[in-house]
């Protein structure tokens, strides 16, 4: 009987066969690699001194990696605040500060061109075709390996126990992140306060640039200007230290001469409107003083208070008014006209008052005469 019409029931020599071919080619393919190594053309080329330049540089690079790795801890310097500082703070000083060329100069090449890949190729659709590409693939793989070998592709290549994270791992990361937020938020405080006067002067100046160029420049341009500012700056004033320096020091040393001499004019200035507020007030109450001790002379001569009710009040005394003398650019001293002794008013001049309530007489059926009052004479 033919067995053309029935499904295979016993599908185990197929997979014998497809294991079989796939062992076939791996060993071709091995045998083919190890060819190509030993020949002549491979060996020259791997030994030459192109193969050793980048050995070298290979190297060279990963060393530089090492060492920037090996930066990331706690440095001893301390903020102005008395806070430690992240083990951040000393990678991005190895990593700016140019120690580490090779490293430094990667790690802008791959920031500028993941700015640069950002703009002009959309990675989200990219990253969505990828995925449903792999999804579907991975089901047609194990739908046809179900109707063909009896088992799914999929299931045969799923691992025995999923990829999970570590805890270490995740908190090891999580430490990472938290000590990298605190880097930028430290540093953002650091210049806001202005513990470094130049690292706050050249963020004012960054920030009024920005302003001007976010108006004609895209966010992504803004960006690449920003990190190559960021990692040549530094480069630049690596390779002229000693000239920047100098030129810094010099100009901290005007600075502060200038400020010497406009806070000693200033000192100055204040010292003479002192001086000269305080000989005016002095001349003021000095006349007023003398004013006073005059009013009190006449109304001592004149007989209204007595001499020693007059030098009771403020004032010059009563008996230095005609010895003091105040002189001033505008004003000269004056004497008081001299009253006469006729003038003068004493107690005998007034009338004695009536010890007696007066008598009312009865009221009278004539009729009342009204005289105009008379004022009483100004005395003199």
């Amino acid at each position: 009987m033919s067995d053309q019409g029935y499904p295979n029931l016993n599908p185990g020599r197929v997979n014998e066969a497809v294991n079989g071919a796939l062992n076939s080619a791996k060993a071709t393919a091995t045998q083919a690699a190890d060819a190509i190594t030993n020949s002549q053309a491979y060996q020259t080329v791997a030994n030459g001194p192109v193969a050793e330049t980048a050995s070298k540089e290979l190297n060279a690079t990963k060393s530089e990696f090492s060492n920037l790795a090996a930066a990331r801890q706690t440095p001893s310097s301390k903020a102005a605040t008395g806070q430690n500082l992240t083990h951040y703070h000393s990678m991005f000083y190895s990593l700016l500060s140019w120690e580490n060329p090779r490293a430094t100069a990667i790690s802008y090449i791959v920031v500028a061109t993941s700015i640069i890949v950002a703009r002009y190729v959309p990675i989200d659709r990219y990253v969505l075709k990828a995925l449903f590409t792999v999804l579907g693939i991975t089901t047609a793989a194990e739908l046809v390996g179900h109707v063909v070998l009896g088992e799914g592709f999929a299931t045969k290549v799923r691992p025995r126990q999923y990829y999970t994270i570590p805890r270490e791992t995740l908190e090891s990361v999580l430490g990472d992140v938290e000590q990298l937020i605190n880097f930028f938020v430290i540093e953002f405080q650091r210049i806001l306060f202005a513990e470094n006067v130049f690292a706050t002067l050249t963020a004012f100046f960054a920030a009024v640039l920005s302003y001007f160029l976010v108006k004609v420049t895209p966010y992504w341009g803004l960006a690449l200007i920003g990190v190559t500012a960021i990692y040549f700056l530094p480069l630049i004033y690596v390779s002229n230290k000693e000239l920047i320096d100098t030129q810094l020091n010099n100009a901290s040393s005007v600075i502060s001469e200038q400020a010497t001499q406009v806070r000693d004019l200033a000192a100055q200035q204040a010292n003479q409107a002192y001086e000269a507020t305080s000989s005016a007030t002095s001349q003021y109450v000095n006349k007023a003083q003398e004013m006073m001790g005059s009013a009190k002379k006449t109304a001592v001569d004149k007989g209204y208070v007595s001499k020693e009710t007059a030098n009771a009040a403020p004032g010059v005394p009563v008996e230095k008014v005609g010895n003091t003398s105040i002189t001033t650019p505008s004003t000269t001293s004056t004497t008081a006209p001299s009253v006469p002794a006729a003038d003068k008013i004493n107690t005998a001049s007034f009338p004695t008052a009536p010890k007696t309530e007066p008598i009312l007489a009865e009221p009278s059926s004539q009729p009342v005469i009204q005289t105009p009052a008379v004022a009483p004479a100004p005395a003199l």
